[in-house]
């Protein structure tokens, strides 16, 4: 919140080092690691990623089959600039999540296993430096879910994670599918929160434009496909107490419950709750970089639904979070919930004594 004294919206820092400058909680940001680990399977596995050097010493590569698939910034594996942007933009704790094309749902399970303990031992490094304002979500690999559900009990046993994001889809198997019940049943009893990030999107073929269309236009679709397969599909219907939050406000499954939840009784689907409960069950962010939108979702969802997210470090991020919040002028209370409170549920982490800034 806007210390006293302060325009409201601007956001600086005024504590210790270590300590968060606000209670906001951003659900969505991303790592890379500077340097990943050589391939070492025995399948020639040309999908295997790696980081090379670019002419900006600040910056690295991301080479999957052999291309650039991404440049990043130090502020992908560099805790000091996190720290750094986080107090300017006002966020007192961000939720850490591999970069989604490190998932590697396209690889061997246990060639995509040693990468993800390579990044999920990143993560937790990062957390070590600053507990107060790191939270880590893991990842594993989900094109096994037997091998995914006994790596998400390593993950949660060590006390280091709070969950782990997923795709939408794993190689081209959205969610809901029924082959991944072993992995939701292991999170529902183990208590852990699912992050869920659009990954090489459907409808690809169809987009007319330049490559950043992906993540502009597929996505949105991409998103709300995986929101709905878990409600027909039943996965939150056997799995009640999954804590499970979608990136990007879930895309277009906004504007997709209304239409799926008039047709419900017409499909002969017979689950316990209704479209609207299962949805409402769910967690949300607030990337969709528009207040009216963001104004749209808390209708829909419920206030008690919706957190932070960004998207930090990449190019698409949102900088003006706690700005858009202003321009809504919630309540104190629904305020509260967005900044912090629902996040907290959703990590199922005590709140944290934060110090405000004078």
């Amino acid at each position: 919140m806007s210390p006293p004294g302060r325009p409201k919206g601007e956001y600086r820092r005024a504590q210790p080092e270590g300590t968060p400058v606000s209670v906001a909680i951003d659900i969505h940001t991303h790592i890379v690691p500077h340097d990943l680990p050589p391939y070492a399977g025995a399948g020639g596995s040309t999908s295997w990623p790696s980081m090379a050097a670019t002419s900006q010493c600040q910056h690295r590569n991301v080479i999957i089959d052999g291309k650039v698939f991404r440049s990043v910034s130090h502020e992908c594996w560099d805790v000091a600039q996190r720290l750094h942007h986080m107090d300017a933009s006002g966020i007192g704790m961000q939720v850490l999540s591999p970069m989604p094309e490190l998932l590697s749902y396209w690889m061997p399970a246990q060639d995509a296993l040693v990468l993800c303990r390579h990044i999920n031992e990143v993560a937790a490094q990062m957390v070590a430096q600053a507990p107060l304002r790191f939270a880590a979500l893991g990842c594993v690999p989900l094109q096994d879910p037997e091998l995914a559900a006994r790596e998400l009990e390593r993950l949660m046993a060590s006390g280091q994670f709070r969950g782990v994001e997923i795709g939408t889809n794993v190689d081209g198997t959205v969610i809901g599918d029924p082959r991944f019940e072993p992995f939701f049943a292991a999170a529902e009893a183990l208590g852990a929160a699912i992050f869920v990030h659009p990954l090489r999107a459907v409808g690809l073929d169809r987009l007319v434009g330049p490559p950043g269309l992906v993540q502009l236009v597929a996505f949105p679709g991409e998103t709300a496909l995986a929101a709905a397969s878990l409600i027909t599909g039943g996965v939150l219907d056997r799995h009640p107490r999954l804590r499970i939050a979608f990136s990007h406000g879930a895309g277009g499954f906004a504007m997709t419950l209304p239409r799926l939840a008039a047709g419900w009784e017409h499909l002969g689907l017979d689950q316990r709750r209704t479209p609207w409960e299962q949805a409402r069950g769910l967690y949300y962010d607030t990337l969709v970089y528009d207040a009216p939108t963001l104004r749209h979702l808390i209708d829909v969802f419920g206030a008690t639904q919706l957190c932070i997210g960004t998207d930090h470090p990449f190019a698409i991020q949102d900088l003006r979070p706690l700005q858009r919040l202003d321009e809504l002028q919630l309540g104190d209370e629904v305020r509260a919930q967005l900044l912090s409170g629902n996040a907290l549920r959703f990590l199922e982490q005590a709140p944290v004594e934060h110090a405000h800034a004078h």
